[in-house]
């Protein structure tokens, strides 16, 4: 039973820091254009664990280019803007 309670207590303290990113990084991600309120949304599934975050990105954003999703002209800046709010899952 103390196991069980010790684990449990564990996993609270390592999931509490990852939620309050999470959701920080939503609230930042509230206040964005359009176009990069789409990348953040296609990237922040995999962010977090991206073994090249900027790869992923510019990935994503292609593929939303492509998709028409996102203007071509607004491509870099809506990157950027979204990767501010995307760094806060790291």
């Amino acid at each position: 039973m103390k196991i069980r309670l010790t684990i449990a207590a564990i996993l609270a303290l390592v999931a509490g820091p990852a939620l309050a990113d999470r959701a920080a990084a939503d609230k930042c991600a509230a206040g964005l254009a359009p176009d990069a309120k789409a990348v953040y949304a296609s990237a922040a599934p995999e962010f977090a664990g991206a073994p090249d975050p900027r790869a992923l990105l510019k990935s994503k954003t292609q593929a939303l280019v492509k998709a028409g999703t996102v203007s071509m002209g607004s491509a870099r800046s809506a990157a950027t803007a979204a990767a501010g709010c995307l760094k806060m899952l790291k």
